[in-house]
């Protein structure tokens, strides 16, 4: 590549990451209703065809974010969950570690509440099974087949905590008491607890189903 194609190559990916930088801001403070177009251009200091050069417009720039704001919450819980060996305490670690993520007022805003309602609920679920749903099943199914969870399918498992603790972190996210996160992860413990098997099984495979 010559140093010319080099430098335009790099300029147009900056210029992308101007406006994924600047809209998700904007996102955040306004909600997608609340921003237009022209107001991202502007925060970018770029133009419209530049802007259209990179997304077909205004949902496609909000999908774009919406995948990054995933990403890096599921990147932070799996860095969390990673950190132990013990698959109960990767679950629960990395369960925690949603929760506190999820309640930041940008991730709230843009990946709980507007995210299903600008592209629609199996869109936004494609992408949260992407970014870290996918990762809850897996480790639930090495809970099941160890032994630790009693032999159960793994899929509506894997939906119905998630579902849970997307409420709960839309929950927290409008809370000023700091207690409310103990109190929510102390009812997600017993929850999680209450789905334990009472003993160790001989050879622990329970041969969970994930779908």
């Amino acid at each position: 590549m010559s140093p010319d194609r080099g430098s335009r190559a790099h300029q147009r990916e900056q210029t992308r990451l101007t406006l994924l930088r600047e809209s998700r801001r904007l996102f955040a403070q306004h909600g997608y209703g609340g921003v237009s177009l022209s107001r991202i251009v502007t925060a970018a200091a770029v133009t419209k065809g530049a802007l259209y050069h990179h997304f077909e417009g205004k949902t496609a720039l909000f999908r774009a974010v919406l995948e990054e704001v995933q990403t890096e919450v599921g990147q932070t819980v799996a860095l969390a969950a990673e950190a132990h060996d013990d698959p109960w305490r990767r679950l629960t670690t990395g369960c925690r570690a949603f929760l506190t993520a999820a309640t930041a007022p940008d991730v709230r805003r843009i990946m709980l509440v507007d995210g299903p309602a600008v592209l629609g609920w199996s869109t936004w679920r494609a992408q949260d099974e992407a970014a870290s749903a996918r990762r809850l099943t897996e480790v639930l199914v090495a809970l099941v087949d160890t032994g630790v969870l009693t032999p159960r399918p793994v899929a509506p498992l894997a939906h119905l905590l998630s579902g849970a603790m997307n409420e709960a972190a839309l929950w927290l996210a409008d809370s000023d008491d700091p207690r409310d996160l103990e109190d929510v992860w102390a009812a997600l413990s017993l929850m999680l607890e209450s789905l334990r098997a009472p003993w160790p099984r001989e050879g622990g495979l329970g041969h969970a189903r994930a779908g």
